[in-house]
């Protein structure tokens, strides 16, 4: 990796790790820059404000979500209700290796953000919401599997993929409140069962 590379990768790094643990409104550029032992300087080299850094580092956050949470569970030789509760099963995973390393459930990274950002900055809103439809499309698309193979009864796919998504990520806002990754492998069963029929949104 280059020097200008580099650069570029601790700041993000440093970034990603400051917000994701405490709040975008909380970290201001200077720590970001002391933690990723660069210049101020050097800092708005690479990104022109705060907001082109947190919209890269949302695109970061969307990469490792694709590869240790939705590739590990989102597999086409697995059954449908396979992959809804390998997605449940990650989900904890993910959640509960977080608590072990620094004694916090720290809830989903864009949940985090949407919760503080989307009604500040329409930019970061508008990124939050791609990222996050993306990830409910994975949900959409295992649903969509499970009914035409007949393991799942027909509903609407769009709709109980939605309301799948939401539930997660409530349920990992509840974790986080209660610093417990656990309620995510005890209540999380409950969101194998949603369905919404399709006459429900029509």
């Amino acid at each position: 990796m280059n020097t200008v590379t580099d650069t570029r990768q601790r700041l993000l790094n440093s970034a990603r790790e400051l917000l994701y643990s405490r709040s975008y409104g909380n970290v201001g550029v200077k720590e970001i820059c002391d933690v990723a032992g660069v210049q101020k300087g050097s800092f708005y080299h690479f990104f022109p404000s705060k907001q082109e850094l947190t919209l890269a580092v949302l695109d970061e956050f969307f990469i490792i979500s694709k590869q240790e949470l939705l590739a590990r569970s989102f597999r086409q030789e697995w059954s449908a209700m396979q992959q809804l509760r390998a997605f449940l099963d990650n989900v904890y995973i993910f959640q509960k290796s977080t608590k072990e390393q620094i004694g916090k459930t720290l809830g989903c990274p864009f949940g985090n953000m949407s919760s503080e950002m989307s009604t500040q900055d329409e930019v970061i809103r508008q990124r939050l919401n791609g990222l996050l439809q993306q990830m409910e499309m994975s949900l959409r698309t295992a649903l969509e599997q499970g009914v035409r193979t007949g393991e799942i009864a027909p509903c609407d796919t769009v709709a109980t993929a939605a309301a799948m998504f939401a539930f997660v990520e409530g349920l990992m806002l509840l974790a986080k409140t209660r610093n417990d990754p656990e309620l995510i492998r005890e209540l999380g069963v409950a969101m194998l069962t949603i369905r919404i029929e399709e006459s429900a949104t029509s």
